[in-house]
Formats: C-alpha cells, structure tokens, sequence
C-alpha cells in the first residue's frame, strides 16, 4: 500500500476505534485485484474516464493455426490486457494481446484453458459450429457483455487470527467494529463501492467453499456463473503459481467450479 493509503487507513482505523496494530495486521496480507463490472455498476466518479478492458462470452477471434481448444468449452472470457490499469496487479500479466478463458460454468469442467493472443496477430473469429464423427455439432455461446476494470483490495481469509486482532476481537462488540472498518477500506479503494456478482482478476479468492488459493498458488480469475450468465449460480477460480502465470505457462493452471 503507498503511503496515501496507510495514512487513509491510518485515520479510517480511528475513526471506527481500531488499535493501530490491529489495522496494520488487516491490512499488511492485502492484495489488489480488479473486479471487471458492466459500466452502469462502476461508480459515478470512474464512468467517464474508464474505458473497456474486457468481454464475457460471444465467439473467440483466433490466429490462423489455432481452433477452439480440444475440450470445446465456451469461451466465457476476453480481457484485452493493454486496456488493464498499469500496475494494478501484483501478479504479472502480459502487457498487451487478450487473454481467452474457456471453461464450463454451468457443470464442473472436464477441460479448460487460457490462451493469450498476442497483439498484432491476424485473427479469425470461429464458428460455433463444428463437425464430430460425421454429426453436427455446436458450442455453447453466452451472449457478449462488454466490461469495465474497478480497481478492488481483498483481504486474507485468516487475517483475524493475527495476534492482536484475536486478542481485540475477545472483547464483546468489536467483531461488527472490525465488519465495519474492512467495509469502508475496501469501498474506498473500488471508489466509494465494492460489485457482488462479478468477474475479479487477481488478489485473494472469495470462494464459496475451501478456498484453492493457498500454499504457491494465487488467483488468476475468478468468475461468478451470474456475471456471464444471470441464471447460473456457480463459481469458477483459476489459480496457478506466480511463476507460471509469468511465464505464460497456462497449461498448468488449476481450475476449481464451487456452487
């Protein structure tokens, strides 16, 4: 965090009568992430100024050479990686050419992938139709939605296990003191508020169940069925090691579907 930010949390934590040691605890595990959100749901102060960085659904454009991948999963995601907010992250994608998520986000993948584009590159958009032992065939295709980055902080699941935040939270009342603090440090660095039902690129997992990020392996994306499709209700994450999302390794990426 710079020093504006500890110094924001420095006067939100007094302001809602958190000790020092405890903010400093909450905070120091934090990792930024960017939430990917339709324009009408970035605040009002981010609208005009914001400009698109990314897609859900429709039908991937891909160099010659290169099909659907072998699973046929539907594309789900495109993130034109230029158009992400310089420094953002703290985990490191490439700096321009899209990222394509194919994955299953209404039963739990068989097969997923991502590929990167790289910018430059001739394309084709392919056809969601295709030919298999003779029959036709046709990939799912989820209708288009343009998103918008929102720049978001999360926090560390076992944050409140920090020794002096235990010993603060053993007084009666000072675990909705603690609610209350991590709500506005987060809203404010979203802008004034945070998107439930989103996609997120980076930081820490707010997954439903056991959470897939831990030990080597961070958070790539996270994506809520709702976000590419309103009637889904599932959650997919894909995680990897810092190393191999560098790297651009994405054949050894994880992914896990939660509902």
């Amino acid at each position: 965090m710079t020093s504006t930010d500890e110094q924001f949390v420095h006067e939100t934590a007094a302001k809602y009568g958190v000790p020092g040691p405890v903010a400093q605890e909450l905070t120091a595990g934090s990792r930024p992430c960017l939430y990917l959100v339709p324009h009408s749901r970035l605040p009002a102060s981010r609208q005009e100024d914001t400009r698109p960085a990314a897609r859900t659904g429709g039908l991937p454009s891909l160099p010659d050479g290169v099909d659907w991948p072998e699973g046929r999963e539907p594309l789900v995601l495109s993130v034109d990686c230029a158009a992400l907010p310089h420094g953002a992250l703290d985990i490191e994608l490439p700096a321009d050419g899209h990222l394509l998520f194919f994955t299953e986000i209404e039963y739990p993948p068989e097969s997923s992938s991502v590929l990167h584009v790289p910018a430059g590159s001739p394309t084709t958009e392919r056809a969601a139709t295709y030919d298999f032992d003779g029959e036709p065939m046709q990939v799912r295709v989820y209708e288009p939605q343009t998103l918008y980055p929102l720049p978001g902080l999360t926090l560390d699941e076992d944050r409140r296990d920090a020794p002096a935040t235990r010993a603060f939270l053993d007084a009666d009342g000072n675990g909705d003191v603690l609610d209350s603090f991590e709500e506005a440090v987060l809203d404010a660095v979203s802008g004034g508020t945070r998107p439930g039902v989103c996609v997120q690129i980076g930081g820490f997992s707010n997954s439903w169940d056991e959470a897939p990020d831990e030990g080597d392996l961070v958070l790539l994306a996270q994506m809520a069925g709702q976000a590419i499709d309103y009637n889904v209700y599932t959650m997919n994450l894909i995680v990897g090691t810092r190393q191999d999302i560098a790297a651009r390794e994405y054949g050894n990426l994880q992914y896990e579907q939660q509902c």
